[in-house]
C-alpha cells in the first residue's frame, strides 16, 4: 500500500483566471477544431464535444439534431441499437455526426464484422468502450481491432493515468477516453473507491497522449459549460457529454407527468435499469455501478446546444483565445480549495 500526497484536482477547485484580449465579441471565436488521427490518418474538422453513448444521449435522434442546428458535434451512438437500424442510419445520414460504439462482448464484434460487410466505407469512426480500461485483454482486443480496421479511427477506454493513455495509443488507439467515475449517475467510485479527480486525469493524460501524437477525450464530470471550458483549458481535445444533454426531445425516451411536472428517466448504462433492460439483470458476480434518476424534461435541444457553445466561445473571450485551440495555452487555473494537508489529521 502507497498514499500519492500530489494535489489532484477537481473541476470545482479551480476557476480560469481571466487576460487581456483584442476579441470584440463572442462571434468572432471559432471553437472548431482540426485533427489528423494518428492511426487512421483521417482529418476531422468539427466542434470536438460528442454525446456519450448512453441511453437517452446516444440516439439517432440527437445525431440529426445535430445536423439540424449545425452544431458541428457528433454523437457516440448506444450500442443497444439493432443492426438493421443502424445500417439504415448510416446509409441516410453523413457519417462525420456519429460514432459507432461496441463493447468486447462476442455479440458486438460479430455485429459491427456484419455492418462493416453490408455497409463498407460508411463508419469512419468507433468507440470500444469499457468500464475499465486497465485490463490486458482490453488492450489486446485494441491490437485485433486496429489490426482488422486498419482505417477507422479508434477511440477507446476509459482510463485515467498517463501510462496506460500511452499503452493504448501504442496499441492502435487515436483518441483515449478519459475518466472513471466521474459521471452524474456513475457510482463506480463509491461501489469501488476508485478514481482519479477528472481536472487532474485530463491535465496528465492529455501530456501523455499528446507526447506520442495521440488525443484523449474528457469523458464525464461536466455539469455546467463552464466545465467544458476548464476542461478544454486543461488539454482535453474532445469532451464526451451524459447528463447535460439528457431529458430533451431526442432522448427517445418516455416523458413522465407526476403533480404537473415533466421528467424523462435517465441512468447510467452499469446501473440495474440498464442491465436488466438490456442484458435481463445485473451478473450474479458483480454489482450496479451506475443510478437512475428522474430528471426534468428540457424540450428540444437547441437551447442547451446554444449554452454549451456560447459558454465556451464567453471562455475564449475572457482569456483572449481567438481559437478554440489557443484555449489551453491561454488558460491560468487558480485554486480555490484548501488542500487537506494530513489524511490523518493529525496537526
Amino acid at each position: 500500500m502507497r498514499i500519492e500526497e500530489d494535489i489532484k484536482l477537481d473541476f470545482k477547485d479551480v476557476l480560469i483566471r481571466p487576460k487581456r484580449s483584442t476579441l470584440r465579441s463572442r462571434k468572432d471565436v471559432d471553437i472548431t477544431r482540426d485533427y489528423v488521427f494518428k492511426w487512421s490518418k483521417r482529418s476531422y474538422h468539427g466542434v470536438p464535444i460528442i454525446a456519450a453513448n448512453m441511453d437517452g444521449v446516444g440516439t439517432f435522434s440527437m445525431a440529426k439534431a445535430f445536423l439540424e442546428h449545425d452544431a458541428k458535434m457528433s454523437v457516440a451512438l448506444h450500442k443497444h441499437y439493432p443492426l438493421e437500424d443502424l445500417i439504415a442510419f448510416f446509409n441516410e445520414n453523413d457519417a462525420q455526426s456519429a460514432w459507432y460504439s461496441i463493447g468486447m462482448v462476442t455479440a458486438d464484434q460479430e455485429k459491427l464484422d456484419a455492418f462493416m460487410q453490408k455497409c463498407p466505407n460508411k463508419v469512419e469512426k468507433i468507440c470500444l468502450d469499457v468500464a475499465n480500461g486497465y485490463s490486458e485483454h482490453f488492450v489486446d482486443f485494441v491490437k485485433g481491432t486496429r489490426e482488422k480496421y486498419p482505417d477507422l479511427t479508434i477511440m477507446a477506454g476509459n482510463v485515467v493515468t498517463g501510462e496506460m493513455v500511452e499503452e493504448l495509443i501504442l496499441a492502435g488507439v487515436d483518441v483515449v477516453k478519459v475518466g472513471i467515475g466521474p459521471g452524474s449517475v456513475c457510482t463506480t467510485r463509491k461501489m469501488t473507491g476508485v478514481g482519479y479527480p477528472q481536472l487532474s486525469a485530463i491535465i496528465e493524460c492529455a501530456d501523455a497522449a499528446h507526447g506520442l501524437g495521440g488525443l484523449i477525450c474528457a469523458d464525464g464530470g461536466c455539469t455546467v459549460p463552464g466545465d467544458l471550458a476548464k476542461a478544454f483549458g486543461a488539454g482535453a481535445d474532445f469532451i464526451m457529454l451524459g447528463g447535460m444533454l439528457a431529458g430533451h426531445d431526442q432522448s427517445e425516451m418516455n416523458i413522465i407527468e407526476a403533480d404537473g411536472e415533466k421528467f424523462v428517466t435517465f441512468y447510467g448504462m452499469s446501473s440495474d435499469t440498464a442491465m436488466t433492460k438490456h442484458k435481463g439483470g445485473v451478473a450474479e458476480y458483480r454489482a450496479s455501478e451506475g443510478k437512475t434518476v428522474k430528471i426534468p424534461y428540457r424540450g428540444d435541444i437547441s437551447g442547451t446546444l446554444q449554452d454549451v457553445l456560447g459558454g465556451v466561445r464567453s471562455a475564449c473571450t475572457y482569456v483572449g483565445a481567438k481559437r478554440l485551440k489557443e484555449l489551453s495555452k491561454r488558460t491560468t487555473f487558480i485554486r480555490v480549495t484548501q488542500q487537506i494537508n494530513n489524511v490523518f489529521g493529525a496537526s
